[in-house]
């Protein structure tokens, strides 16, 4: 895990701008720092710059830019299979490689060009100049490691791990977006990678699983290396069969994602997910596993019984962080700083105090639970579009499946929408749930925004195209943004196992009919932990995950608070300020105007920092 920025196009970079984003790079990569100038065989001017986190191979001839006869190598991330790959590098005659998975890839990247990254199990976003003076950038499958891009004037292109660093190279901000700033508002954090715009206007981020190759004129030639397929689905996969592939898959994607040569903290919580990968890792492969949790004191999220029983029958090391009220609003506003964008939901914020004290206790790697959600389905609507589809497929098995829903589901899910079982087999394109309550947040707009929600086709199914539009296009790019900034501000780099290339082509293959069991969602994972995890938490119906009403950080009847909230501010150029100061009168908040209310606050400070 590293940072990199860079470069291409006529111009020369002064002094000043390299110094400028060098200094902005150390959070991501505190160990080492490097940065080269090239002359392109077509006249360009070239730099690269890398912050290193030292991860695998700790000695400094792996540091980068990393040169070979082959080109020149900026790059973020891991390639979990290395070894492997360079054992198969080194019988075909490309050796010896060296240590580490930098030469790896450098090397399969010169041999090969981007046909190689197919072979790559890993995250990365990388910068390679080839010998013949093409430079390529890539990003991994599922957009773990972020590449920004930003043209420059003349032809350049600028890019980098974070928006800040080419802005630094740049010698100056783009204008704020502010009809991203309004969609956030209105439509919340699943909208914000459906559009490809981002909080700044013109910059851009590479799409997960591309690469692109730069052009004279600054123009990127992007395409894909890898595209997601659906629909393929073993018919005649037995449930047992699904789950011993799937439980195979993921301990052998835990055990890549455990190579490292510093140790490897846990994420731990009282649900499924990290449970797993912890099981996985404890039990499987031996590893002495220390979990870290926050601790929620609101009764709607609270997970300890589940966190303390994990943690006794794992035999853990554990750390609970218990959650902090105190100096929100500053904090917050240095999370805005770091994320160079409002932070997406309540939820990051306490993930980076979590993230603090995975580093306090000396850990440069986490590993965390993102993804499960998506390739087992896991999401209260998932059950409604389950019906749906054994509605269409089997309707003696949608009628036990309803009588289940109503036993499990129907007590514990708060959703109005989704508290109709027939939901989608009504209206199998109603996403009337997902930008709940839409349209009176635009009210509190003064320029009114409205956009309907879209979605990608990826298949005919409803549950699996909701499944792949979550991993894709909606829930888990929010989650992998807020992981790495939060992490990285801690120099800790994250892993996440269940985004693996081996499981989720598993996954995409097991029978729709499999997904859901006896009322209870990723019925595949919880028998895959089967005896890796506590029984008690694999059979609990209740899906928690962390979060936190807002007004459990900010105490809104406070005075000082109020003026803080109501002061000038250009966010009062886009949002009424009368409608904030009714919403903060409110004694209590529902779940989705508390979740506004958060996302104001955030846009607040953003365009403070800035627009101001």
């Amino acid at each position: 895990m590293c940072g990199i920025a860079g470069y291409i196009g006529p111009t020369r970079l002064s002094a000043q701008r390299l110094e400028a984003c060098q200094a902005l790079m150390g959070r991501r990569g505190p160990d080492a720092f490097g940065q080269v100038h090239r002359v392109t065989s077509d006249g360009r001017q070239l730099h690269l710059l890398h912050s290193r986190l030292a991860i695998l191979d700790l000695d400094p001839r792996a540091n980068q830019p990393f040169e070979t006869e082959g080109g020149l190598l900026s790059y973020n991330g891991e390639i979990y299979n290395y070894l492997e790959l360079r054992d198969a590098l080194e019988q075909d005659g490309d050796g010896p490689i060296g240590s580490g998975d930098t030469p790896v890839l450098a090397h399969l990247l010169a041999r090969d060009g981007a046909a190689a990254l197919e072979r790559c199990e890993g995250m990365f976003a990388f910068a390679w100049l080839a010998s013949d003076g093409t430079l390529l950038l890539g990003r991994d499958r599922f957009g773990e490691k972020p590449l920004y891009l930003l043209r420059a004037a003349g032809g350049g292109l600028f890019f980098g791990s974070e928006a800040k660093f080419l802005f630094a190279l740049a010698g100056g901000q783009p204008p704020v977006n502010l009809r991203q700033v309004r969609r956030y508002l209105v439509n919340g954090y699943k909208s914000l990678y459906k559009s490809g715009e981002t909080f700044f206007e013109g910059l851009s981020e590479l799409p997960a699983g591309h690469v692109a190759t730069v052009g004279r004129d600054g123009r990127l030639d992007s395409r894909p290396f890898w595209r997601p397929t659906f629909g393929a689905e073993e018919s005649g996969m037995s449930y047992e069969e699904a789950v011993a592939g799937a439980r195979d898959r993921l301990v052998r994607s835990v055990e890549l994602r455990l190579r490292a040569d510093v140790p490897v903290a846990f994420c731990l919580s009282g649900g499924i997910d990290s449970n797993a990968l912890i099981g996985a890792a404890k039990r499987e492969l031996g590893y002495e596993v220390h979990g870290f949790t926050i601790v929620n004191s609101d009764t709607r999220y609270e997970e300890r019984e589940m966190v303390e029983a994990a943690v006794r029958e794992h035999g853990l090391r554990h750390t609970p962080i218990p959650l902090e009220t105190d100096g929100f609003l500053t904090n917050l506003r240095d999370l805005v700083r770091q994320h160079d964008a409002p932070v997406y939901t309540i939820t990051y914020y306490a993930q980076w105090r979590l993230m603090a004290a995975v580093a306090e206790a000396g850990y440069k790697v986490s590993v965390s639970g993102t993804g499960a959600d998506e390739i087992f389905s896991g999401y209260f609507d998932h059950h409604n579009a389950y019906l749906a589809a054994m509605a269409a497929e089997d309707p003696q098995h949608h009628a036990e499946a309803l009588e289940d829903w109503r036993a499990q589901v129907a007590p514990i899910v708060r959703n109005p929408f989704l508290q109709d079982p027939d939901y989608f087999v009504r209206r199998p394109y109603a996403r009337d749930h997902i930008y709940l309550d839409a349209e009176r947040f635009a009210d509190f707009l003064i320029q009114p925004f409205y956009e309907p929600f879209a979605e990608i086709s990826f298949t005919e199914t409803l549950l699996r195209n909701r499944m792949a539009n979550e991993l894709f296009a909606e829930s888990v790019p929010v989650i992998l943004h807020e992981d790495d900034l939060n992490a990285m501000y801690f120099s800790v780099e994250n892993r996440s196992p269940f985004l693996d290339g081996a499981l989720f082509d598993w996954c995409r293959s097991i029978p729709t009919r499999h997904l859901v069991r006896n009322g209870r969602a990723k019925a595949v994972l919880r028998d895959a932990a089967r005896g890796l995890a506590p029984d008690a938490l694999l059979d609990n119906p209740r899906k928690v995950g962390f979060n936190a009403p807002i007004l459990d950080y900010l105490d809104v009847t406070d005075p000082g608070v109020r003026d803080e909230l109501l002061a000038d501010s250009p966010v009062f150029e886009v949002v009424r300020r009368d409608r904030i100061a009714a919403l903060i009168e409110q004694a209590d908040l529902p779940n989705s105007q508390s979740k506004f209310l958060f996302n104001f606050v955030n846009a607040k400070l953003f365009l403070e920092e800035f627009a101001a």
